[in-house]
């Protein structure tokens, strides 16, 4: 075991190890399995009180059809319970564990209330174990800290962003994400997302200062077919692969290429590239659309 490497910077990644392998079919690969550093973590057992078990629906509707593919099997996993609108106000919290959260990308913190009540919160980037912090509608600008938009100051790092007011964080909440205030303007706040959209919020809506925890998740590379599968990832064949009857793209004498214009999906409709975007009442509040990468 060793500490990852950036391929391009060649930094260390200190949130990531790298195991070489050398067995089996993979021998000539040599591919680096990278995983999380389980030392980060302060807690070894979730708080019993926070989880809660899902039925796993591997894809399936509720008339017990496959509805999304590629999905099944994988570890059981119990879900905990993260507050995400953190609606205690005005109550200092202390952190008292760092933990893993086998259901997102980022770390999760476990916060003790005053009144000794414990949650748990998405974990921002620096968070330690002893660090107070409080959801209020004004307050100190410290990392974890939550508080109204319109209280937060122009180029302040958020995360956690509520969309509608009380309806809880639904913006910015995968590893290493952050948007930042770009302008306060009348009853709205512009924020500069991570995918470089320009969006109005609400001021009234409540969002934590501070970057999302384990911004090295982009590094990690899942390196074989075994491990897609205990994470509930099944195979996916390409069309080209299969017969006419089962794809558009199927068919030919061996590798072909797919014979239309545009690709399509198993289903005939346009695919790759097509516009998807159904939601047009919220292009008022869209400033610049996302830039293509």
């Amino acid at each position: 075991m060793k500490c990852c490497r950036d391929n391009r910077s060649g930094r260390l990644i200190p949130g990531l190890f790298a195991r070489q392998t050398v067995r089996g079919a993979r021998r000539r690969l040599k591919l680096k399995i990278m995983k999380v550093n389980k030392s980060l973590f302060t807690k070894k057992e979730p708080e019993k009180k926070l989880l809660l078990f899902f039925k796993k629906k591997a894809g399936r509707g509720s008339d017990g059809r496959i509805t999304v593919r590629h999905k099944g099997g994988g570890v059981k996993r119990l879900y905990r319970i993260i507050d995400f609108g953190e609606e205690k106000l005005n109550i200092p919290a202390k952190v008292i564990a760092i933990e893993y959260d086998p259901n997102r990308t980022s770390f999760i913190s476990l916060l003790e209330y005053e009144d000794g009540d414990k949650r748990y919160i998405i974990c921002p980037q620096g968070f330690k174990v002893g660090d107070t912090v409080i959801c209020a509608e004004k307050a100190e600008i410290k990392t974890g800290n939550r508080m109204k938009l319109g209280n937060i100051p122009v180029g302040t790092q958020v995360y956690n962003v509520e969309i509608e007011p009380g309806r809880g964080g639904k913006l910015i909440r995968g590893a290493g994400t952050s948007a930042a205030v770009l302008a306060q303007e009348g009853k709205y706040t512009q924020l500069v997302l991570s995918s470089s959209e320009v969006r109005r919020i609400p001021r009234e809506c409540f969002a934590s200062v501070g970057q999302v925890s384990f911004s090295e998740h982009k590094f990690i590379e899942i390196g074989k077919a075994g491990r897609a599968r205990h994470r509930g990832i099944r195979p996916t064949v390409r069309g080209t692969a299969m017969n006419p009857v089962d794809h558009p793209h199927g068919g030919g004498e061996g590798r072909s290429p797919i014979g239309l214009k545009h690709p399509k999906t198993p289903w005939g409709k346009p695919a790759l590239g097509v516009k998807t975007r159904k939601k047009k009442w919220t292009d008022k509040l869209i400033i610049q659309r996302r830039s293509k990468r």
